[in-house]
């Protein structure tokens, strides 16, 4: 069986990445959901609604929900149209290693087993989670670094559903061992919606615009105290007062900052330099244009609105999620959990070896904001030492496209025969889940 016979997975509550095994990129990446735009009569699927030009008030259908897979149907749909016209593969020639979120319950593997092998037709079968995936990779691009040689990293995956804090050592997860946070990407947004909709534009409905104003406008702060003090400055003070555009429909088709180097002011305060250069004259120029009393005002006709310390009070929650009211210890602390439930002889490797991986870890200061809160926890002699993963969307889909390049791949896969002879719950004992 080569390589090319192998498609990798990572099958995301937010983005399905899909690819073929040995190469470095997947050829797809794209939402796993299906979408209604109100200008369509038909549901479409994720990759089509990217090259929809109206992308407002969108209907959204997701096969996954808080984490797991509940509708196994909806995702035969969407696979389906990825493996024939987006991969163009043929399942039955081919086999599939496939990423599933940890604790997957057996029910939902159950119909996952017969998702690949009744409905589609797979060959055979390989399952792996995350956290194992990026350990390898990151072990296998660094093979002289501490992480190769202790074979032992503490992974945090910030995914769309939620967070997990786990304990890899020798290329398994510490099931045990690892701890989760409910919060991710999805949370972010929906608390970003209730933000914007209670202060300027009702926005409870725009998912993919709100996902784009999260990514393009929202950091992590280093002192809050001091940012919500500077949020509430009038005019050119406020260094993070920006604005958003939401699509007209007549002119614009995609929402857009603004203005992008008024966006990344607030780089300046803990002495990074700003992305681009304005110069002072021009900051003045801006503002002799509007009057004191307009600066409040948010013109309804021009579908704007301003962002101040929403911009971190949003990435905030994974840091501090009783600020919310939910029961649950922040990012550090769970961490500080997941390492103290393993071997004393591991815990100043794991902290050593901390890989951030998932898409809300992208936040501009996420790692420098962890770091800070995890130092004063952990014991004054051991190291801490955090590494963001090159792409940390693409990160396990890259160690699952290493995996299946292996020469034993094969031999770890569970066949279609052994499926019909033995069933899913035998099958599943292969993977030591």
């Amino acid at each position: 069986m080569t390589t090319s016979n192998v498609v990798v997975l990572d099958n995301g509550g937010g983005l399905i990445k899909a690819g073929i095994g040995g190469e470095r990129d997947p050829s797809a990446v794209i939402p796993n959901c299906m979408g209604k735009p109100p200008s369509s009569k038909k549901w479409l699927m994720g990759d089509q609604l990217h090259s929809h030009s109206d992308l407002t008030s969108v209907s959204l259908r997701r096969p996954f929900d808080r984490g797991y897979l509940l509708n196994p149907d909806l995702q035969r749909d969407i696979w389906s149209h990825l493996f024939s016209n987006l991969l163009r593969i043929s399942p039955s020639q081919s086999s599939l290693l496939l990423v599933e979120p940890l604790f997957n319950l057996p029910s939902i593997q159950r119909s996952i087993d017969e998702l690949v092998f009744e409905d589609l037709g797979f060959r055979s079968l390989f399952v792996a989670d995350s956290p194992s995936l990026v350990h390898l990779y990151e072990a296998s691009h660094c093979p002289y670094g501490l992480l190769a040689k202790s074979q032992c990293s503490l992974v945090v995956d910030c995914g769309f559903s939620f967070t997990h804090a786990a304990p890899v050592f020798q290329n398994f997860t510490i099931n045990y061992a690892v701890k989760r946070l409910d919060l991710g990407g999805k949370a972010l947004t929906n608390y970003l919606k209730e933000l914007v909709s209670y202060r300027a534009v009702n926005v409870m409905d725009e998912t993919f615009i709100m996902d784009d104003v999260k990514e393009k406008l929202c950091f992590v702060s280093l002192d809050v105290p001091r940012d919500l003090q500077i949020a509430r400055r009038p005019g050119k003070d406020n260094l993070f007062r920006c604005t958003y555009v939401l699509p007209d429909g007549i002119t614009y088709m995609k929402g857009f900052v603004k203005d992008p180097n008024e966006a990344g002011r607030y780089r300046t305060l803990d002495g990074e330099a700003p992305p681009s250069t304005v110069t002072k004259e021009d900051m003045d120029q801006c503002e002799v244009t509007e009057k004191p009393e307009d600066r409040r005002r948010i013109d309804l006709t021009k579908t704007e609105f301003n962002l101040t310390n929403e911009r971190f009070l949003v990435p905030e929650m994974i840091f501090r999620p009783a600020d919310l009211g939910m029961n649950q210890a922040g990012l550090a602390e769970c961490i500080i959990r997941a390492v103290n439930s393993c071997h004393p002889d591991l815990h100043p490797v794991l902290y050593q070896s901390i890989i951030l991986t998932g898409g809300s870890t992208l936040f501009p200061q996420f790692a420098q904001r962890l770091e800070m809160e995890l130092r004063p926890l952990v014991p004054d002699d051991y190291q801490v030492k955090i590494t963001t993963q090159e792409d940390p969307i693409l990160g396990v889909w890259r160690g699952g496209s290493l995996l299946a390049s292996s020469p034993d791949f094969e031999a770890m896969c569970v066949t279609k025969s052994e499926y019909e002879e033995l069933g899913s719950a035998r099958c599943r004992k292969r993977f030591f889940h």
